[in-house]
């Protein structure tokens, strides 16, 4: 059944083939020099392999291979044998998995993935346009109702829940995707575009299938799921069920808490990339470099290219997010590519002509861009955009 390929980096180890050479033991079958031979005979399939020991950047460097016979194929199995308990010891951080083709076939990745995707909305040529509500909570619902209709005005792609509404008297799920599902069919028949709603999908662990097939069953085009604070196996659970028929968004909340520190825990790249990728996430959102919530640039892009690089799955959409307006559109497509999405809050309802404003200075910007016009001169034909580069102005050559 293959193997796992864990890739570590280590601080402040003098004697890196030592370290990971207990890695490798203490993490399979616990100790090897003492035993006798035929019990090594039994047990050296189940044995933890060095691949290599290395330097970068004045860090140690530490690979090793586990036998996929060692654990069940699952994320829950695989991550507490390569750092379960190795996660206590030290400044040690998981930076890498490589899995074999054998074992990444047990895992569903994306439903609908980035081909998926734009097959369902009919957008093949330009990178996708996400809104975000915003200010809702203790809301009405009647409030929701016209936020989401500027939104839709302005030609987003995607609007979505904020990943901190939940379950409440005002706007309960039962209500309020029924009515975001009316105004967005009534906004398609006004423009001709039909905008999708990403409802936020909460709730006990045990409940949230048949949370989510209800959501749909009301008109839900897609889910935001706190995969963090659930976990990667309930994102898995809801990707490979045939009854939940809907792309899913995987919202960055607690990603922090596990891969914040530059000594400790998980990169971004492998978490919000790699690992949301083979969980079955859709979509993947994470802090671009730019905003005032940022990941420098490098982990931005590394976790893109986990997203999106060849492989037996398909591929995840990129949702670089926070401090994102009009203005950024050149980086972002320039640093993304077209296969992404991009997700704004401040920058639409931040607009001085309301959020539907907003959303046309990003479509006219992300046309500009596309047609290999600048901003300034697809300004002079847009007063939206014109609005939105006065305000938060351009980041066409910042690096």
């Amino acid at each position: 059944m293959g193997n796992v390929i864990a890739t570590y980096l280590v601080k402040g180890d003098k004697n890196l083939s030592q370290r990971a050479e207990s890695i490798a033991l203490g993490l399979t079958i616990g100790t090897w020099t003492d035993l006798p031979q035929l019990e090594k005979e039994q047990l050296i399939k189940h044995k933890g392999e060095v691949v290599r020991v290395g330097e970068k950047d004045g860090d140690g460097i530490i690979v090793i291979s586990y036998p996929a016979l060692n654990f069940s194929p699952d994320l829950p199995a695989i991550l507490t044998t390569v750092f379960g308990k190795l996660s206590l010891d030290g400044e040690i951080k998981l930076i890498d998995l490589v899995f074999s083709e054998d074992l990444l076939r047990h895992f569903p990745g994306p439903s609908y993935g980035i081909g998926g995707i734009r097959k369902l909305t009919g957008v093949r040529d330009r990178p996708l346009l996400m809104s975000i509500f915003k200010g809702v909570i203790g809301k009405p619902l009647d409030e929701l109702v016209l936020q989401m209709k500027q939104q839709a005005l302005g030609g987003v792609d995607f609007v979505k829940d904020d990943e901190i509404l939940f379950e409440n008297d005002l706007t309960p799920l039962e209500e309020r995707v029924p009515a975001m599902k009316k105004v967005l069919d009534e906004t398609a028949e006004e423009t001709g575009k039909r905008t999708r709603y990403a409802v936020n999908l909460t709730g006990r662990t045990f409940g949230l299938k048949d949370k989510a097939k209800r959501a749909i069953e009301l008109g839900a085009d897609a889910l935001l799921f706190n995969v963090f604070t659930y976990g990667l196996d309930s994102l898995e659970s809801l990707a490979e069920d045939p009854g939940i028929t809907v792309p899913i968004m995987a919202h960055p909340s607690f990603s922090g808490a596990i891969a914040g520190s530059s000594s400790y825990g998980l990169s971004y790249s492998l978490l919000l990339g790699k690992l949301l990728r083979i969980a079955g996430a859709d979509f993947s959102l994470f802090p671009s470099p730019y905003g005032s919530v940022a990941l420098e640039r490098k982990e931005a892009l590394a976790t893109a290219t986990a997203l999106t690089e060849t492989s037996s799955l398909r591929e995840t959409f990129p949702v670089p997010s926070a401090g994102i307006h009009p203005g950024l559109v050149p980086l972002l497509i320039k640093d993304f590519g077209i296969n992404s999405v991009i997700n704004a809050g401040g920058g639409i309802h931040g607009h001085p002509g309301g959020a539907w404003a907003g959303g046309k200075a990003f479509r006219d910007a992300v046309h500009a861009v596309l047609s290999d016009k600048s901003l300034e001169d697809a300004a002079e034909e847009s007063e939206e955009l014109k609005a939105a580069l006065t305000k938060w102005g351009m980041a066409e050559a910042v690096r």
